[in-house]
């Protein structure tokens, strides 16, 4: 029993310290990128949201509707699942709105005001699309007192085509970076456990089992996944905050229940490969030859 325990001592004891500190770097550093570019996604999601919400939708009215059939129809509008806010829009502020954007007093110029009255419409992120905006504008207009509904096309199609191509690439990338982020710390934990390779066989030869052997290493893989996740938090954290001091307006941006389940989500993944990995890598060497191991 005695040189069982000091070979348990020998897998978490002195001598291992310094390879299990360059592998909880390692990790810590490649969960770090892949958190810097799940924040990055986040972001663009936030932004995405921020613009198609932003984007307004003008339903007109006929010249002589009344003030009590445009309040009937914004509550028809505010109980639909596509809006998400509604303003009404007189005629006479229409008019003020007009001459502050072209300068001069419309109603002076041609003797009369050419604006209609109108609610103006901010509609939920998932309705901000050629098709459903069409179906709302169907929707719209069943009713005799609305004259038509317009919202800006040219940027409608340019706003998805490019939040179309930006989520394919980050999409790509992210995948990518996860399979390279599980290739490397896979390696990194491997090459790790390496150094220990002669503790393993030892304790092998001296009797103990294959869950006495591994017990220790599965605890220290589990400490080790857990330190390098949360130095990665911390990394993750420290970028924000600067980002944050540097460009105020990302503070609007950010998804605090996303951002929490993207840092804890880094420390699940090192947990669980750098078990994984290094339980993989001790059943390997207890296999192992003891000719081979040299």
């Amino acid at each position: 029993m005695q040189k069982l325990s000091a070979a348990n001592d020998m897998a978490t004891g002195k001598k291992s310290k310094p390879t299990y500190f360059n592998a909880i770097l390692g990790v810590a550093l490649v969960l770090f990128l892949l958190g810097v570019l799940g924040w990055l996604v986040i972001n663009g999601r936030a932004l995405s949201k921020a613009f198609k919400e932003g984007l307004e939708v003008n339903v007109d009215f006929h010249d002589n509707v009344t003030d009590g059939s445009v309040a009937k129809m914004q509550s028809i509008l505010d109980k639909q699942p596509f809006v998400a806010h509604t303003k009404i829009i007189t005629k006479e502020e229409a008019v003020k709105m007009e001459n502050q954007v072209e300068g001069n007093n419309i109603t002076d110029f041609l003797g009369y005001n050419p604006l209609f009255t109108s609610i103006s419409l901010r509609l939920n992120e998932e309705y901000v699309n050629k098709d459903s905006l069409e179906k709302v504008k169907k929707f719209i207009l069943q009713s005799n007192v609305v004259r038509d509904v317009t919202w800006p096309n040219v940027v409608v199609d340019q706003m998805d085509k490019n939040f179309k191509k930006i989520g394919i690439i980050l999409g790509s990338i992210s995948v990518l970076l996860l399979i390279v982020v599980i290739f490397l710390i896979d390696n990194t934990v491997r090459l790790a456990m390496f150094s220990n390779r002669f503790i393993i066989k030892t304790m092998q030869m001296v009797g103990a089992t294959r869950s006495f052997i591994t017990r220790p290493f599965d605890i220290r893989a589990l400490l080790n996944g857990m330190i390098s996740g949360i130095l990665a938090v911390i990394g993750l954290w420290l970028v924000m905050s600067f980002a944050n001091r540097q460009l105020a307006e990302l503070k609007l941006l950010n998804d605090n229940i996303l951002v929490g389940l993207l840092m804890a989500g880094m420390v699940v993944l090192g947990i669980l490969i750098s078990m994984i990995s290094t339980h993989r890598s001790v059943i390997k060497y207890l296999k192992m030859h003891v000719d081979d191991l040299y």
